[in-house]
């Protein structure tokens, strides 16, 4: 089976942007199985509730499945996230996409490697940094106070998804993280954003399908 080690070639970003679009899985810790639901960190690891077994298991798989595209096989390394230290917010932002815990303890899942459509992936090329981190608060309250129709017309438009009331809670060089009354839902852009200006455009543009003028 061919290793992926690149982070730059088309495979690895496939299979970046099918975990992206992905929020819960299955969690595989000795013998037992779990349900998970889980967020992107700023840095690319993925931040969870966990029990206190899974973070004293060693071998631990989280198995992604996509309503569209299959199933990706993650085998990851846990680590305490402290809701009191410095990285605290994180559980705040599993919130935000989530709602209440399952779970009283927080964890830190990095990505080791993945196996996507046959492929086995190095697990940098899947944990990227987002570089909007800064900005993505402003373009989530920008959106959510001025633009909520455009956000409903892109989720439409795209997932063929009506939401009431849509809510932006996350955004990324690939695109936006859009709750809804019963889940998030991913929006793709067609292009890069890159600053708060191209994530607007880009909004503008799934929603109404024509390039910006």
């Amino acid at each position: 089976m061919r290793r992926m080690d690149d982070p730059g070639l088309e495979d690895v970003d496939k299979a970046w942007r099918f975990l992206r679009r992905c929020y819960g899985g299955s969690l595989h810790f000795d013998e037992h199985i779990r349900p998970i639901d889980f967020v992107p960190a700023p840095d690319g690891q993925l931040v969870a509730p966990v029990m206190v077994a899974m973070l004293e298991s060693v071998d631990v798989v989280l198995f992604v499945p996509d309503e569209e595209d299959g199933c990706m096989e993650l085998m990851v390394s846990l680590e305490p996230l402290d809701e009191s230290g410095p990285h605290g917010h994180l559980t705040d932002r599993w919130r935000i996409y989530h709602g209440d815990p399952p779970d009283v303890r927080w964890a830190f899942m990095s990505i080791d490697a993945a196996r996507h459509e046959g492929l086995i992936i190095d697990g940098v090329g899947l944990m990227r940094p987002n570089p909007l981190a800064g900005i993505e608060a402003m373009v989530c309250r920008e959106v959510n106070g001025q633009r909520r129709d455009v956000l409903r017309a892109a989720t439409l438009r795209q997932r063929e998804i009506e939401l009431d009331e849509p809510c932006l809670v996350g955004v990324d060089p690939g695109g936006f993280d859009v709750r809804g009354a019963f889940g998030v839902h991913r929006v793709e852009a067609t292009g890069t954003i890159a600053d708060e200006h191209s994530a607007l455009e880009a909004l503008d543009q799934l929603a109404t399908g024509c390039d910006p003028e």
